[in-house]
């Protein structure tokens, strides 16, 4: 009886040892075998559900093909989607509900920077490794020492529109227009102002607007009044599409500044022919020549509808395939080492260029500015604005010359995903946890 109750004993002893248990703000001791759990995060039903409609898209496409070429060390990558509703507080609560309930290695989320602000601690606090595809306040990655990001940050997205309105549209004075309730809107009117005050320019007109609003009449008949050379506005696509019309309507032709927050289908439904004439800042352009690009593009048609990818997949892409690559180079799942991994991430071939995270965990790499042409909806290039220190390019017509898309095929340069072969119809072991079916084939962007 004694020999049975110690052998009880130590098997319990071992069972305690090796459980995958979170507690005290400690790591999972994650299983090395089975499938890899991943957590998505995103707005899917709220008012910037595009936006999370290709968040999820680039993410399931991306682990399609991981999959598809044998997985991470043998292992299948297994997506756990949540709909955050654009929602901060359902972003925090799905963000803990991935970490603590269903135990996942690591969250891809949010595209808005408040939401993935929501979010992080709750990562951090489970030392669970973060990636924001695409949430460009500065504040995001400050959280703690487990967030990342593999987009620009708006410090450089605002500098970027100044620095174009400045030195290439020649403006001398402009006005601002911005959703006082939005981080990311707010962020990038203060790194606007800043640089374009360096630049010699001057801020004549500052008005603000809420994402709830229907009409924007008020504040563009104030800035019609001050008649400003250009007009920033660092907000979403659904009331810029809506601005721009108004500002039409009431004669005002002074070109609409803004930022990747633009990138979706439904900025042309609401904006249309308003929109000639704009420009905007991104992470990438679809007109690339480059053959990584192209066939990323061509893929994500095939499989999405002949949906063309906008800035927003191909961050989230890239963040699962960044991702893919640290767990491959740190050989577990284990939440301190896969953080190092990621950490160590450098000159990373991706779609929207080569990523190189810093000590702040941000991504380094350059920004393209697009002009607006609502015949076709197109996106045209413009130009590349490099990073400080960084050689400039000045391109301004045509395919990007020296733009952020890497020469050669955007896979891991550790093998994460082997080659990037087109994802098959159906997506293995892609699971959800809301209404819609995370695996349904072929489901194309939200219009």
């Amino acid at each position: 009886m004694k020999r049975i109750l110690l052998t009880f004993a130590l098997t319990a002893t071992l069972v305690a040892n090796f459980a995958c248990v979170r507690k005290d703000g400690g790591p999972t001791v994650a299983s090395d075998t089975g499938a890899i759990k991943v957590g998505v995060y995103g707005d899917l039903s709220g008012q910037t559900s595009s936006f999370g409609q290709s968040t999820k898209n680039g993410v399931q496409m991306a682990a399609d093909e991981i999959n598809k070429a044998g997985g991470i060390n043998g292992r299948q990558i297994q997506l756990l989607i949540e709909d955050d509703q654009g929602q901060p507080a359902q972003a925090a609560t799905v963000a803990t509900k991935l970490v603590n309930q269903d135990k996942v290695v690591a969250l891809l989320g949010e595209v808005a920077s408040t939401n993935s602000l929501a979010a992080a601690p709750k990562a951090q606090e489970g030392k669970v490794p973060m990636i924001t595809p695409s949430s460009t306040n500065p504040k995001v990655t400050q959280v703690g020492d487990y967030i990342f990001r593999v987009c620009f940050i708006d410090s450089f997205q605002g500098a970027v529109m100044a620095k174009f309105a400045a030195n290439t549209l020649k403006a001398k004075t402009a006005a601002l227009l911005g959703d006082v309730n939005s981080d990311y809107s707010k962020g990038m009117s203060q790194y606007f102002e800043e640089q374009f005050n360096k630049l010699g320019g001057k801020i004549i007109m500052r008005q603000s607007y809420t994402q709830t609003d229907p009409d924007f009449k008020g504040q563009l008949t104030s800035i019609r009044a001050a008649n400003p050379d250009v007009i920033f506005v660092p907000g979403y696509y659904g009331q810029v599409g809506v601005i721009a019309k108004q500002a039409k309507e009431l004669g005002i032709n002074a070109p609409l500044l803004g930022g990747d927050g633009w990138d979706a289908p439904q900025l042309w439904e609401l904006g249309g022919e308003a929109l000639r004439g704009a420009y905007m800042a991104n992470h990438y352009s679809i007109d690339d020549p480059s053959p990584a690009i192209q066939k990323f593009v061509a893929d994500y048609k095939a499989r999405y509808n002949n949906t063309a990818p906008d800035a927003i997949a191909a961050l989230a892409y890239d963040a699962m395939k960044i991702l893919a690559d640290a767990l491959k180079r740190a050989g577990t799942t284990d939440g301190p080492k896969l953080r190092d991994a990621i950490a160590q991430t450098a000159d990373f071939p991706g779609v929207t260029g080569r990523i190189t995270i810093n000590a702040d965990r941000d991504a380094v790499k350059p920004a393209v500015v697009l002009k607006l042409e609502p015949t076709g909806r197109k996106f045209i290039y413009t130009e590349t604005i490099q990073p400080e220190g960084a050689a400039a390019t000045t391109t301004t017509s045509g395919a990007p010359a020296g733009s952020a898309s890497p020469p050669t095929v955007a896979s891991p340069a550790a093998g994460a995903s082997g080659t990037t072969a087109s994802p098959a119809a159906g997506n293995a072991n892609a699971n959800t946890n809301t209404n819609t079916n995370a695996n349904a084939a072929g489901a194309r962007a939200t219009p």
